[in-house]
């Protein structure tokens, strides 16, 4: 059996052979193939973790080979596979025909280590044909999303062990042969079974939208933001409720599909961001949608990724959920600028070292910020004490292709005493999502995808209006001088009210409404208008 590993390298990654030789020589180890500190060091682990657990040490000089050698091979997962392929070869294993992925780090004791990005390895192994793992115990959780029949091993003799039962089964059955694990793959089809149902999901939270209050407007957007995936502004003085809204928004949104799921879960489990634990008991699946909020003194290389290790960004740890950024004025022009382009492509490309690296980023954006620096900028009884300047280079920092992208666009002021004591007014949780699971059914029976998602060509197709919206659509379009873009954004929130209420055309009323959030306030700058 040929021993592969894997090198994390953008979404993909690569399968890299570990190959090892033994001959006669002055006893050393020697590490080829573009290896760093870690994996060199690997020598020293993986010598004293074989002495330690009982098993011999080859006495010979030792060559280990990762190839491709043009690939850097980085991190201590490639441990275990050097220390199963230099056992291999000193019982005169010779690796060839199938070959079989291992990961792990190991300790001095012989105890194997779980390592991150084990779902994108298992993806990318199973791509190549490949069907028999060995992965560290407390990984095999990530494994068994994808269907594989993976081996865990707690420590070096395990692993060893599994090594040769597989290479005997082989041996016995052919390569067509399935590998016998013990349930792992029963284990991995119930979880698949699970988390394959079309209709959506939702979770109980602590917190919803009861104690939002005097802010009926903002909710109403967040719900229409939720049934339609639109991208969503808010703005208004300090304390209004901004934050507080946006931030309770994912317990809006029903479960991801399985697709969305795997994805997300495969560039956290890149990140090294999984959690120990979740609801639907899986230790590794990511059933709720992400909701990412970074700070504002975030990085480009942060918020977009790349870095040494090509890493994803916050715009893919957001893929299937929501990216929230608070004060987004705050926020470095660069990094708002360099959002546009993954918006409407859904996915965001790096290059480092003349390679190309796509992560998805299909993310829905919300942004919450001040009107003006000192923030009471058009606030009723209060005083502004920014210049006419200074408030246009405030909103000039989001710039506006970028707020062009905003489907619907929330002004906000301080809330009325009357609605912010009475608990009576209070949005219901419950009757926002009955609404939102309305209209996503109906995108669903469609076939389409959301419809803040809709292609210019499917907007005239699925976006039908009445004979009296037609003529209002016109009107308004004249009146509020819209771009194509701004027009498209206008039907596509028409489409999503319409769907809210279960009508199959697009009527006057919800394209009025989809025309009120589609304005800016008249107290902002003139270029926003």
């Amino acid at each position: 059996m040929q021993i592969v590993s894997f090198a994390r390298a953008g979404y993909t990654g690569e399968i890299v052979k570990v190959e090892a030789d033994l001959r006669r020589g002055i006893p050393a180890i020697d590490i080829v193939g573009l290896p760093d500190g870690a994996v060199r060091e690997a020598r020293e682990r993986m010598r004293v973790a074989i002495r330690n657990s009982g098993l011999d040490f080859p006495r010979e000089r030792i060559l280990i080979n990762l190839s491709p050698a043009d690939l850097k091979k980085e991190g201590g997962s490639f441990d275990l596979p050097i220390a199963l392929g230099v056992l291999a070869a000193s019982e005169g294993n010779v690796p060839e025909g199938e070959a079989i992925l291992v990961l792990g780090e190991l300790e001095l004791s012989g105890t194997v280590r779980p390592v991150r990005g084990v779902l994108a390895a298992v993806a990318r192994a199973q791509e190549a044909g490949i069907a028999d793992f060995i992965l560290p115990a407390e990984n095999l959780e990530e494994a068994r999303l994808l269907g594989a029949p993976a081996r865990g091993a707690r420590n070096l003799a395990e692993a060893l062990n599994a090594y040769h039962e597989i290479c005997s089964i082989r041996a016995l059955c052919g390569s067509d042969a399935e590998t016998e694990g013990s349930g792992d793959a029963d284990g991995a089809k119930d979880i698949s079974a699970e988390n394959n149902a079309e209709e959506p999901r939702w979770r109980s939270y602590r917190l919803g939208y009861e104690d939002v209050r005097g802010q009926e407007r903002l909710v109403r957007g967040l719900q229409i933001a939720a049934a339609g995936g639109h991208h969503l502004v808010a703005w208004g003085p300090p304390g209004c409720g901004k934050s507080l809204a946006l931030g309770r928004f994912d317990c809006l949104l029903p479960d991801m599909d399985r697709k969305t799921a795997l994805e997300a879960t495969r560039i956290h489990s890149i990140a090294g961001t999984l959690e120990a634990d979740f609801s639907n008991g899986s230790r590794a699946l990511l059933s709720r949608p992400p909701f990412r909020q970074p700070h504002q003194n975030a990085s480009l290389e942060g918020m977009i990724g790349g870095g040494k290790h090509c890493l994803p960004g916050e715009i893919s740890l957001a893929h299937g959920g929501t990216l929230f950024l608070d004060e987004a004025a705050q926020f470095r022009s660069g990094v708002l600028q360099a959002l546009r382009t993954p918006l409407e492509t859904g996915t965001v490309t790096l290059s480092r070292a003349g390679k190309n690296e796509t992560f998805p980023a299909d993310f829905q954006l919300l942004m919450a910020l001040n009107p003006c620096p000192c923030g009471h900028f058009g606030e009723s009884g209060r005083v502004c004490t920014c210049g006419p300047e200074a408030v246009d280079r405030y909103w000039k920092r989001l710039a506006g292709p970028l707020l062009d992208r905003m489907d619907i666009r929330v002004p906000l002021s301080a809330p009325e005493g009357e609605s912010f004591a009475d608990p009576g007014r209070a949005p219901d949780t419950e009757s926002l999502r009955r609404e939102i699971d309305r209209a996503r059914r109906m995108q669903r029976e469609r076939g389409a995808v959301l419809n803040g998602k809709l292609a210019p060509g499917d907007i005239e197709k699925l976006c039908v209006l009445s004979e009296s919206a037609q003529a209002l659509f016109g009107k308004g379009m004249e009146t509020a001088r819209l771009s194509g873009r701004g027009g498209h954004g206008v039907l596509k929130v028409s489409r999503t009210i319409a769907d809210m209420e279960g009508s199959v055309l697009i009527e006057e009323e919800h394209l009025m409404e989809a025309f009120q959030f589609r304005r800016w306030s008249g107290l902002l700058p003139d270029f926003l208008s």
